[in-house]
């Protein structure tokens, strides 16, 4: 499945930016849902044969199915975002991306919850009576139905790739003249424009490697691309043994601590996503100080990892392997100490691993290292007796007896594991609050006509680089740890069965720590890195005509300003003429009067 994701990444990020996208989103789905159908076509009418030198196909049809699902998962989120951010305004985008995302992780929360309860259930349930399976879901050996999985998943694919089959080619511009005709060789209901859009795979194949050398030639994608391959490198060694780690380290069962995944950490990063988000539409933030704040959470979450790691439980008490017979604490990885002169005698197989607990809280390999001579009881509830290696570490009048079943973690590993819980939700919360920001940095440092392109090789070099190897390196130094390994039946080592998990804890956290120093510091002067300087000339185009428009709006505005001073003043010049002329048409009125007066006196007398 990774590795054809891989293969079909950088090119479907290329064509798919140039044909519908929806529709191979569609596609992508329908895939994804055929594919996990086809790892189960063979799981009906399996007859069980012994054999000691098994082999089965099997693995082809698993092969298969993980390619399908792989190539399908291909089209989904660079084409998907892409899509959204050509629609939305530059302002209201990271808000947009910050919801889809958050509804994103519904998936992998749902899946934790579904995962959970098929762990629960035995992997070969319907096929076996379960009265006879002497294991719990706690014991290193059970497998739950790890198949039944596929089957729910593969139907909600199927019904989700429907509706993008009829969404159109692109949306009309969030804020935009809705009477604006769409773009040339494009219509709004999807479909295409001959006459107009005559594009042929050659033209756009003849883009490809100028289009991939102007997208490496950017410097800030450069730099965020190596950021995201460390950060992804650590991202991947912690989520993907973080279930084994709850486990080994607490005393978890694989249901436990996926039901716990999924309803705490998830729903915290989901939360951390849509805020950040908020934040960056709240607050319109720039590209520099998106990418502040998300170095700035990164770092928090970082210091928080350290207190994570600070919660621990002790090793289980196991004779042979993390205390010896006589009850000294002592961690041994030799096969030879887990024989004792209780059990010299007694042939045991120090490959066989069928863990058994006495009252004194020490777990023996098997019934046959613990001397045990004989049982009662019937499947989980099998108790065996008169123990020799027990009665020889404890004195007189102890039990000898033991249960069916590793013995349990000590009460206060249930304190550590609820502050590790704690702090593991709020780093989730903290770290997730700079991934919106991160990627509309990585969105906006681009030309537009690259996004898809940009987040289809962000994601093909950071999965090759980060999701290949982590878990490759990661799990050797897990194994380095491994204090006793199963044996298969036809030969070979199989799992392991229990761990030291002082030198676990000590392993991840010492690896997670050299990643995350290797990220770069902000510079030591104080200074922000100028991803303003460092984005593509059709960006700082862009941004010149912007402020050009806005400089060329306040030149507009001044001037009617002063074209409303001029109005008013001659308003009023206007006034005071009128006034003027008035006082003078008195004053000649009055001047005809007083004449005529005169006049009137001298008849009078």
């Amino acid at each position: 499945m990774f590795y054809s994701n891989l293969l079909f990444l950088a090119v479907v990020s290329h064509f798919g930016a140039k044909l519908h996208r929806p529709r191979l989103i569609a596609m992508g789905c329908f895939l994804m849902g055929m594919g996990r159908r086809n790892v189960l076509q063979e799981q009906r009418g399996l007859q069980y044969v012994l054999s000691k030198n098994s082999g089965s196909n099997m693995w082809i049809y698993v092969f298969l199915g993980n390619a399908l699902r792989g190539i399908g998962e291909t089209p989904v989120t660079p084409l998907g975002i892409s899509y959204i951010d050509d629609f939305a305004k530059a302002e209201n985008s990271p808000f947009y991306i910050a919801c889809l995302q958050t509804i994103t992780l519904l998936g992998p929360m749902f899946g934790f919850l579904l995962g959970s309860y098929c762990a629960k259930l035995y992997v070969d349930v319907g096929y076996v009576d379960m009265e006879t399976v002497t294991i719990t879901p706690k014991d290193a050996r059970w497998v739950g139905a790890w198949w039944m999985g596929f089957l729910v998943s593969s139907a909600l694919l199927l019904i989700s790739s429907i509706p993008f089959w009829f969404l159109p080619r692109s949306l009309p511009k969030q804020g935009a003249d809705e009477d604006q005709p769409a773009p040339a060789g494009e219509r709004q209901d999807g479909t295409d424009d001959v006459s107009k859009n005559n594009f042929k795979f050659t033209e756009i194949a003849k883009g490809f490697l100028p289009s991939l050398k102007r997208l490496l030639g950017t410097p800030a994608y450069f730099l965020l691309l190596c950021g995201s391959i460390l950060k992804f490198n650590s991202f991947i060694g912690l989520f993907t043994f973080k279930a084994k780690y709850m486990e080994q380290q607490f005393g978890q069962s694989a249901s436990r601590a996926n039901f716990l995944i999924g309803v705490l950490n998830l729903p915290a990063v989901a939360v951390g996503i849509f805020l950040g988000g908020l934040l960056m539409k709240r607050y319109k933030l720039s590209v520099v100080s998106g990418a502040q704040l998300s170095f700035g959470t990164s770092f928090m979450a970082y210091l928080l990892l350290l207190l994570q790691f600070g919660t621990k439980c002790d090793n289980i008490p196991v004779a042979g392997l993390t205390i010896s017979y006589n009850g000294t604490q002592s961690i041994s990885y030799d096969r030879e100490t887990l024989f004792s002169e209780c059990n010299r005698d007694c042939s045991c197989s120090a490959e066989e691993w069928d863990p058994v607990c006495s009252d004194s809280g020490i777990t023996y390999i098997s019934p046959c290292m613990a001397g045990c001579l004989s049982s009662s009881g019937f499947g989980k509830n099998t108790v065996f007796h008169n123990c020799s290696c027990v009665s020889a570490s404890y004195p007189a009048g102890s039990s000898t007896s033991v249960k069916l079943g590793q013995c349990p973690h000590a009460k206060d590993c249930s304190r550590s594991f609820t502050s590790y819980m704690a702090v593991s939700v709020l780093s989730s919360f903290i770290n997730s609050l700079g991934a919106t920001p991160g990627y509309m940095v990585i969105i906006r440092c681009i030309s537009p006509e690259l996004k898809s392109l940009a987040l289809g090789i962000q994601a093909l070099v950071t999965r090759t680089l980060g999701g290949i190897p982590a878990p490759v390196y990661f799990g050797a130094l897990i194994d380095s740890t491994c204090l006793k390994w199963s044996i298969k039946k036809c030969g070979g080592r199989g799992a392991c069965r229990i761990y030291d998990s002082e030198m676990y804890r000590y392993q991840q956290f010492d690896s997670l720590t050299m990643i995350s120093v290797e990220l770069s510091p902000p510079p030591a002067d104080g200074g922000t890195l100028e991803l303003d300087s460092l984005m593509p000339e059709e960006e700082e185009k862009e941004q010149e005509k912007e402020e050009e428009k806005e400089t060329e709006k306040e030149v507009e505005k001044e001037e009617e300003e002063k074209r409303k001073d001029e109005v008013c003043q001659e308003k009023d010049t206007q006034v005071e003429k009128e006034k003027l002329d008035h006082h003078t048409d008195d004053k000649k009125e009055s001047e005809k009067e007083t004449p005529h007066s005169r006049e009137s006196a001298d008849q009078q007398k």
